[in-house]
């Protein structure tokens, strides 16, 4: 969603670049304008991986949430004892855990997660690597700077690519810590500035991950990162795990996204070749 200055940033770019076309909608009675729609995902190495990298929490009905209430409930429908077979439903709110942010989750008209390409989720992964900056500041923003610094030291973003941000956060998983609220309720926890997303759409990225409850920093009240970046057609990943153990580039991301019609997300397994 366009803030005061955003119009003018876009038209720089789109004059600059000359690849990119803009694409309008309309999101809940305001503008939205999308710069950069989705580039096609680049095709995935995954021959000659040695392990497999599991990047997703077990997810539980304690599991912390966005909005601080439990996201899963599972009532058992049948006992092996009494049944011969087990077998649960879930009641499940589809933004729980380690789980997809389908393009539709914040824009009027945009892909549902069963709609995302399946090439556009097997593909190149860039952990940015943030947390000693995280650590001394629990609302930090990922920046352009930090971008450009990745691409200084490791190489190129991954055009057709995810990059995913590394703050520790991952670790503060099982404790109040990793929402981090205080008194009033505020949460404060890292995650992407929108410079940063219009930077990675202008670079062709075309999924974000990150090891928080939010693409957004926790603190956000107009989640501009989320609506710059999911109405162009691009995904998120968030409550991502073992980021750590995930090299700066190289690795193949692969993402078990629910494919259920009209889903706006959903829980997820997401792993990465390494």
């Amino acid at each position: 969603m366009c803030v005061p200055g955003c119009q003018d940033v876009v038209a720089r770019r789109l004059s600059r670049r000359g690849l990119f076309k803009g694409v309008a909608g309309t999101l809940a009675g305001a503008a939205v304008f999308t710069a950069f729609p989705p580039p096609r995902a680049a095709r995935a190495a995954t021959n000659g991986f040695s392990r497999v990298v599991d990047l997703t929490h077990t997810l539980m009905e304690d599991f912390p949430t966005y909005f601080g209430v439990p996201g899963l409930e599972m009532e058992r429908t049948a006992a092996f004892d009494e049944n011969g077979f087990n077998m649960y439903k879930w009641h499940l709110v589809e933004h729980t855990g380690t789980h997809l942010d389908a393009p539709i989750h914040f824009a009027k008209d945009a892909s549902t997660a069963d709609e995302i390409a399946i090439d556009q989720l097997v593909v190149p992964l860039a952990v940015v690597d943030v947390k000693e900056k995280a650590a001394a500041d629990p609302d930090y923003l990922v920046s352009v700077e930090d971008l450009k610094a990745y691409e200084a030291g490791v190489g190129p973003l991954p055009q057709g690519g995810c990059v995913a941000m590394n703050s520790g956060w991952a670790e503060k998983v099982g404790g109040e810590e990793f929402r981090n609220a205080d008194g009033d309720g505020m949460m404060h926890f890292p995650g992407f500035s929108k410079d940063a997303a219009l930077y990675m759409m202008e670079q062709g990225v075309v999924g974000m991950a990150v090891d928080t409850l939010s693409l957004d920093h926790g603190a956000s009240k107009t989640f501009d990162t989320h609506y710059s970046w999911l109405p162009s057609g691009r995904w998120g990943l968030e409550c991502v795990a073992a980021l750590d153990e995930v090299p700066a580039s190289g690795a193949t991301l692969v993402v078990g996204a629910p494919k259920i019609k009209g889903a706006t997300g959903g829980p997820s397994r997401i792993m990465a070749l390494v």
